[in-house]
């Protein structure tokens, strides 16, 4: 997806965020964040926002906030919302910006991450608030699948190996699928990591996880049910997709 469709989704996603938050109580918990407050996940968004307005101002990372955080958490949500939206808009996708990405260090990667970082914790205020969750655009769920298994599963079990314990020690190195309808990822466990790559089918492995692309994306990130996500093929292949989704969302 284009940097510009991003920020698009980015806009409309904070919005919904933003409404969530203001019409919650902040001392109410979180369902999908164990522990957190709305105040809590309002403050850590904005902090996020502030983070990498640095990452791209600095062009490294910053060693420490470079300001006061507002008491208020709505308040800090606004302010830092707004800078990084301006810093995007002041800078090419192509320019430099310091990531946790090796491969990609670029304005563009927090355009796409800080866009996926709103739509999940925007998920997680509208739980909060008891009101229902918004649809999930197909366009951006079906990236946000494809972000979630290259980066957090893939590039995080190669390059975060003690975020997943003995997981890779000795793995289960079958293929397991994942299927969106239209396109197919394979996922191979070894001891360096988990290799993923686009498939040629919808199934050619010894396991299949299946579904449209916004259930996909909620199972995924642990902020949906099993409704509209379909397991089959091997049961253990299937609880060690589980154990290492889990380890790369924690």
């Amino acid at each position: 997806m284009n940097s510009s469709r991003l920020l698009e989704h980015l806009a409309e996603n904070f919005s919904l965020l933003r409404a969530a938050v203001v019409a919650t109580d902040p001392a109410a918990p979180v369902p999908s964040c164990s522990d957190w407050t709305v105040a809590d996940l309002t403050e850590h968004v904005a902090k996020v926002y502030l983070h990498k307005v640095e990452c791209i101002r600095l062009g490294a990372f910053p060693d420490d906030w470079p300001e006061a955080i507002p008491a208020d958490p709505v308040t800090a949500l606004d302010r830092y919302y707004a800078r990084l939206t301006e810093i995007f808009a002041a800078h090419s996708p192509a320019d430099p910006a310091a990531t946790w990405h090796d491969p990609d260090q670029t304005v563009g990667f927090w355009i796409r991450r800080m866009t996926h970082e709103t739509v999940i914790h925007r998920v997680d205020a509208e739980l909060a608030a008891g009101s229902g969750v918004s649809p999930i655009a197909g366009d951006l769920a079906f990236d946000g699948v494809d972000e979630m298994l290259r980066l957090f599963v893939g590039y995080g079990s190669a390059h975060w190996k003690d975020d997943f314990g003995s997981l890779l020690e000795a793995p289960d190195p079958r293929p397991l699928s994942v299927f969106t309808g239209h396109h197919a990822w394979t996922l191979q466990a070894t001891p360096a990591g988990v290799e993923v790559q686009d498939a040629a089918t919808g199934f050619d492995g010894d396991a299949l996880v299946s579904g449209e692309a916004e259930p996909l994306l909620l199972w995924l990130w642990n902020r949906g049910g099993d409704d509209g996500v379909h397991l089959t093929g091997d049961k253990a292949l299937l609880e060690q997709f589980h154990a290492l989704r889990a380890a790369a969302t924690q």
